[in-house]
């Protein structure tokens, strides 16, 4: 009967410790960002950016388990640098920004490729539409800050963004930095 005891009481300390010590990704505050994208217009390449990104990261480097992206950007900040082009775009035939005024992207999935390197799954719901995306990024840590980095290639038909056009290509191409620092 006391071996018995014995052996309930240490699997029980065992199962008891074994969850004490589940460690929780590093949360990371989001300091700014950069989303830029460039599409062809009647053979030249448009620039744009929109604004800052807001969410909720929580990643570890050493793990690929249990990491979470979760962020969005405003849709109404979209920018060109020509403000009638930026009106147009802001219009339901593009973003529709009235109706969907967030764009999001929110992680599924992180795969750790080399030090430093990663293959991020997400959703990213445009326009109401969502998708699955797959972007390579690359994050590098100094000093409590961490710097994510990665571009993605989209078409913008599948987000019901624009009509089809003989003049304007339907791929984008989107580039994405994100400074953060880790939450205290």
């Amino acid at each position: 009967m006391y071996k018995l005891f014995i052996v309930l009481a240490v699997t029980v300390l065992f199962t008891l410790t074994g969850f004490k010590y589940k460690t929780q990704n590093t949360e990371w505050t989001l300091v700014s960002s950069s989303v830029t994208f460039k599409i062809k217009n009647a053979g030249f390449t448009v620039d744009g950016k929109f604004g800052a990104m807001s969410g909720t990261i929580l990643f570890d480097p050493a793990k690929t388990t249990d990491n979470s992206i979760d962020v969005s950007i405003n849709a109404e900040s979209i920018s060109t640098g020509n403000g009638t082009r930026d009106g147009h775009l802001k219009k339901k035939e593009y973003f529709d920004v009235a109706t969907y005024p967030k764009i999001s992207m929110k992680g599924t999935l992180i795969a750790k490729l080399t030090d430093g390197t990663y293959k991020g799954y997400f959703k990213l719901t445009l326009k109401g539409k969502t998708k699955d995306v797959v972007m390579p990024f690359t994050f590098s840590e100094s000093d409590g800050k961490g710097t994510f980095k990665g571009t993605l290639k989209i078409n913008r038909l599948d987000y019901g963004v624009g009509g089809s056009s003989i003049v304007m290509s339907d791929d984008v191409n989107l580039s994405i930095v994100v400074s953060t620092v880790k939450k205290q």
